[in-house]
């Protein structure tokens, strides 16, 4: 009997993006989604990767690169396009899909570790990228996990290091609950 992938819901959607004051601007002052916090694509350091709260926890991400000029013509799927889609499952599913994509011929990463979550990404029939993402903690009582990242995203800042790793997650959550 093969085991059924079960998804929690939406975890986040990544879209490539212009620069940085474009992507701010739009997300945050258009949208009115908050500016939570940033940190370099981990897969690619030359883009930088940014966190808005969609306004109930959840978020939607957007890949920045300095060099990319808004342009208003119509241009290729790059600028505004959509990246990958992610949704939101459980870190036993997140092992059980990676076995069924295997068994069933799909190409994957792996299960990645991001710090706070853990990923794996393959391609749909149709070539879209999807990604099944997990986060690695539980925010308190009271708390999105939102919080608990925009917390965290201080604590690494402090640390100067590249990105969120379970030491900030940690701190965050015992700093929300004091």
């Amino acid at each position: 009997m093969r085991s059924i992938i079960q998804a929690q819901g939406i975890h986040h959607i990544t879209l490539n993006g212009a620069n940085k004051e474009t992507s701010i601007n739009f997300w945050q002052k258009i949208l009115g989604m908050k500016f939570i916090f940033e940190q370099p694509n981990l897969d690619d350091l030359n883009t930088n990767h940014l966190y808005f709260d969609c306004g109930d926890g959840t978020t939607v991400t957007i890949f920045t690169n300095e060099n990319i000029i808004p342009d208003k013509q119509k241009i290729k799927n790059e600028c505004g396009g959509v990246h990958h889609v992610a949704f939101w499952v459980s870190q036993s599913t997140i092992r059980i899909a990676e076995k069924n994509l295997n068994e069933n011929g799909f190409a994957n990463t792996g299960i990645k570790d991001r710090g706070f979550m853990d990923s794996i990404y393959f391609r749909e029939p149709l070539g879209l990228l999807i990604e099944l993402a997990s986060y690695k903690f539980d925010p308190p009582i009271g708390f999105t996990h939102a919080n608990v990242l925009e917390k965290a995203h201080e604590l690494r800042v402090k640390r100067e290091a590249l990105n969120i790793q379970d030491e900030d997650i940690a701190s965050a959550i015992k700093e929300l609950r004091n």
